[in-house]
C-alpha cells in the first residue's frame, strides 16, 4: 500500500464533474492513487475554482473539448450522471483518453453499446463499487473454495423500488432510485454469481418486490426489493453445496460451515476444534487506519486503483467493464 506522494510513476488525470459525490468520495481517494490531478472541468465555476485551489490544480475548464485540446492527459475520472456519461465518455475516448466513470454508465443499453464501439484499445472501468468491495471480494473467494461445491442460490436484500411507469421514465430520462442505485445489489450478486441469462421482476402493489436472476451457471438469485427496509440497508447470502456465505452491511463477512449434527443425538452446538462452525471477518474501529476507512470498505479505492493499474500495465479490465 502506497500513498500518492510515494509513487514513482503517476497518471496525469483530468476530473470531469466535481459535484458533491466526487468531492466527498473520489477526490479524497486520490490520496492513495498513482495519479497527478492536472485539470478539473465543471459547469459550476465557483465550485471549480474553490476545489481546484484546495487540491492545487492550476488548470480549470468549463468545456471538456478545451481541456482535451490544451492538456496532455492519460485519462479522466468522469463523475456526472448516467444521462451525460455516454457523450462525455465517447468524446474522451475519441480524444485518445482512458476513462474511469461512476456508475451507472448510462440510462439506456444502446448508449452502453455506443461507448463500447468508441472504446477501441483504451481502458474503460465503471465504478460498480460492490464488485470491488473487500467484503464481496471475500465472498467471491469463499464460494470458490473446493469444499463450497456448486453455488445454488443467491439472496440479496436492498432498500429499493422499481417505478411502475417504467416506459414513461425511460422515455423522459428521469432519474430514479432503480437507475441510480439498483446497480449496487445487482453488481454484488453478479460479481459472485456470474453472468445472468434471464431476469423476471414482480412488483408489489405497495412498493418493492422481487427481481429473479437466472444465472448461466444454473444458480438462481432473488434480489428482494425491500422498499420498507430500515437500519443497515443490505445483506447478501450465497448458498452452496457445502457452505453458506453471508455479507452484512458491506462490512461483515461470515462463512457458515455448519457443525456435525444428528437430529436425535447432537447435544452440543460448539463442538471441539475449529474446523466446523462459522468464521466472521469485519473491520476493527479502535484505530484510524485504512482497513476501516469508508473509502476502502465501500470499494472506491479498489475500483480506482484497478483502473490505474490497468492503464499503467496496458491491460484490459476484467472487472467493472462496460459489458458487466
Amino acid at each position: 500500500m502506497s500513498y500518492q506522494r510515494e509513487f514513482d510513476k503517476r497518471l496525469r488525470i483530468g476530473v470531469v464533474g466535481i459535484g458533491s459525490h466526487c468531492y466527498r468520495n473520489i477526490l479524497p481517494t486520490t490520496n492513495f492513487l498513482p495519479v497527478e490531478l492536472v485539470a478539473f472541468c465543471d459547469k459550476d465555476e465557483t465550485a471549480l475554482e474553490n476545489t481546484a485551489g484546495q487540491y492545487g490544480v492550476k488548470h480549470c475548464f468549463t468545456e471538456t473539448a478545451q481541456m482535451y485540446e490544451e492538456m496532455a492527459l492519460d485519462g479522466i475520472f468522469l463523475c456526472v450522471s448516467p444521462f451525460a456519461h455516454p457523450n462525455l465518455a465517447c468524446e474522451a475516448l475519441d480524444a485518445g483518453l482512458n476513462v474511469w466513470m461512476e456508475k451507472p454508465p448510462a440510462a439506456h443499453a444502446k448508449d452502453v453499446q455506443r461507448m463500447i464501439d468508441h472504446r477501441g484499445d483504451h481502458i474503460v472501468v465503471v465504478g460498480f463499487k460492490k464488485a470491488f468491495q473487500p467484503a464481496l471480494q471475500k465472498a467471491e473467494e469463499l464460494v470458490q473454495l473446493p469444499e463450497a461445491g456448486h453455488l445454488k442460490t443467491v439472496l440479496g436484500e436492498y432498500r429499493m423500488s422499481i417505478p411502475e411507469n417504467g416506459q414513461e421514465i425511460l422515455d423522459s430520462d428521469k432519474m430514479n432510485n432503480w437507475l441510480g442505485n439498483g446497480c449496487h445489489p445487482l453488481s454484488a450478486m453478479m460479481q459472485v454469481g456470474g453472468r445472468v441469462q434471464a431476469v423476471t421482476v414482480i412488483r408489489s402493489a405497495h412498493g418493492g418486490g422481487i427481481c429473479i436472476l437466472e444465472f448461466e451457471s444454473g444458480a438462481i438469485g432473488n434480489l428482494h426489493l425491500a422498499d420498507g427496509l430500515r437500519g443497515p440497508r443490505e445483506r447478501y447470502s450465497f448458498f452452496c453445496d457445502g457452505v453458506h456465505v453471508e455479507v452484512e452491511n458491506s462490512r461483515k463477512v461470515t462463512l457458515h460451515r455448519g457443525i456435525p449434527f444428528k437430529y436425535a443425538t447432537t447435544n452440543n452446538y460448539a463442538p471441539e476444534g475449529v474446523d466446523t462452525g462459522s468464521i466472521s471477518w469485519e473491520p476493527q474501529n479502535n484505530t484510524g487506519t485504512l482497513d476501516n476507512n469508508a473509502l476502502f470498505t465501500q470499494g472506491f479505492f479498489n475500483e480506482l486503483m484497478y483502473f490505474c493499474d490497468c492503464v499503467l500495465e496496458n491491460k484490459q479490465p476484467e472487472r467493472g467493464t462496460l459489458e458487466f
